[in-house]
């Protein structure tokens, strides 16, 4: 008989930790517990992708009546009431993480509405006071964004305040080129907020496939956002104070996410002084700067747990901490902070530990997307990442999709297929075009099978379709 409280306990109520909580109870049949200290459903599904692709759909529908009329249409325009969209968000949001909490309840999962942290390697103390020993704990608490360490940080907000504010501002300033602040800048710049991003990096989406993410900062600009690289904030104030006033602030308000103070609300705009020497005033400032695991006051580093130099907990293959009974999974990992890793992630776990099958977690060729407009899918190796790993060919296409173009509208997409020129498998791909995320995750699956070039051609086009173009490109464009 154990004698411990729960064969499992886990820390932390998002997708990987429910999930591994769920599968651990309902299908290996094992007594588990989960201690959450806000919201069942974690980043995901409370301020991350289901509230930020449901802003994605919200902000797609401004340019759609002039588009009409080019097909016939006699439409009028309205505005946007941010109100309605977000009580019908709220409302989606309450009933999402009801579902959460059902699930767990359905699966025999114990949950505890409080903050946990490790006593030691088989217990953990919640805030409510409680002492609970499990013979294994999995750590499954996520990050936060976090803002700059500068004066007057805490004036601006981060993208978890974004789902809350209570109007919409007549202008942002977003500071960051990665997905979160690319994706931020065209879902309220087709909102109707006049939106100017600073990056201090000579491109935005660093990381990604060169040739795509220029598409992006092109089609950005030539719907309206003012993007500057290269530049950063050198000071920042509110307009009606004086140069003074606020200059410092709590340490965790100004490196830590939340939302920001409420006795700042309301007392004018932000004025921002930037490295290119241009001043300018924005109702709202966006700090997309970065993200941190929470591993913070957990009590990990007393254990002998290994936390990384960005606050990240090490884990082996098998998601196993440097103490035997303490597993970790998703970003508080650091590894692929994506939600179906998390999820794949948990599901590895349980079967490692409560399944008898070791199963290492498999983080290669990972198909993801970018919701920016046009929308970015990518799996495999960028262009420059290939070439610096062996000979390729690579073949791609640019052009004018067919529904904008009758409507005479500028944008382009793109298709592009990086291929081994030994092997003739594909490396990788990269989409730009609306809908890009759906085509991607088609795309990965013959990739992650190892589909060569030739296998792609044999594919008949469907016809006519942007998509086509990736099974209909004969000859490289360039070779490297």
């Amino acid at each position: 008989m154990s004698t411990f409280d729960y064969d499992l306990f886990v820390i932390g109520g998002g997708s990987g930790g429910v999930r591994a909580a769920r599968v651990a109870a309902g299908e290996a049949g094992a007594k588990v517990g989960l201690a959450e200290e806000d919201r069942y459903g974690g980043t995901c599904v409370i301020r991350g992708c289901v509230p930020k692709k449901l802003m994605v759909f919200a902000s797609g529908y401004g340019g759609m009546v002039e588009e009409a009329t080019h097909y016939g249409w006699d439409m009028q325009a309205g505005g946007f009431n941010w109100q309605t969209f977000s009580g019908h968000l709220t409302k989606e949001l309450d009933r999402l993480e009801s579902v959460y909490r059902k699930l767990l309840a359905g699966s025999g999962v114990t949950t505890y509405d409080a903050r946990a942290r490790l006593k030691d390697a088989h217990t953990v103390e919640l805030s409510t006071g409680e002492t609970l020993t499990a013979k294994h704990i999995l750590i499954a608490t996520g990050g936060r964004p976090v803002r700059p360490d500068m004066p007057n940080a805490h004036l601006g907000i981060v993208s978890d305040d974004i789902f809350h504010l209570p109007e919409l501002p007549k202008s942002i300033l977003i500071v960051g080129g990665g997905y979160i602040a690319c994706e931020f800048a065209c879902i309220l710049n087709g909102l109707g907020v006049e939106v100017t991003q600073y990056y201090r990096g000579a491109q935005i989406l660093r990381g990604f496939d060169e040739e795509a993410r220029g598409l992006i900062a092109d089609e950005m600009r030539e719907k309206g956002i003012d993007i500057h690289t290269g530049t950063n904030i050198v000071e920042m104030h509110r307009a009606s104070a004086g140069e003074d006033d606020g200059l410092t602030a709590p340490m965790e308000a100004t490196q830590y996410g939340g939302s920001a103070p409420s006795d700042e609300a309301g007392q004018g705009p932000i004025r921002v002084k930037a490295t290119n020497g241009h001043t300018q005033e924005f109702d709202v400032v966006l700090f997309a700067t970065g993200r941190h695991p929470n591993s913070d006051d957990m009590g990990l580093e007393d254990l002998g747990i290994r936390i990384g130099r960005a606050g990240q907990i090490e884990v082996d293959e098998y998601s196993q901490t440097s103490v035997p009974s303490v597993y970790a999974i998703g970003d508080v990992t650091n590894r692929v902070n994506l939600t179906p890793v998390a999820i794949r992630e948990g599901m590895a776990f349980v079967e490692t530990v409560f399944n008898g099958n070791p199963t290492p977690v498999d983080h290669s060729l990972i198909p993801s997307a970018v919701f920016t407009q046009p929308e970015f899918g990518t799996v495999g190796l960028s262009e420059e990442d290939a070439r610096d790993q062996e000979p390729i060919e690579v073949y791609c296409t640019s052009f004018r999709p067919m529904q904008t173009a009758f409507a005479e509208k500028p944008d382009r997409v793109l298709m592009k297929l990086v291929v081994s020129a030994e092997t003739r498998k594909v490396l990788g791909c990269h989409i730009v075009a609306p809908g890009a995320g759906e085509m991607i995750q088609m795309a990965g699956i013959a990739i992650k099978m190892g589909a060569t070039k030739e296998d792609f051609d044999r594919t008949v086009a469907v016809h006519p379709t942007m998509s086509e173009e990736i099974v209909t490109m004969r000859k490289p464009m360039r070779t490297a």
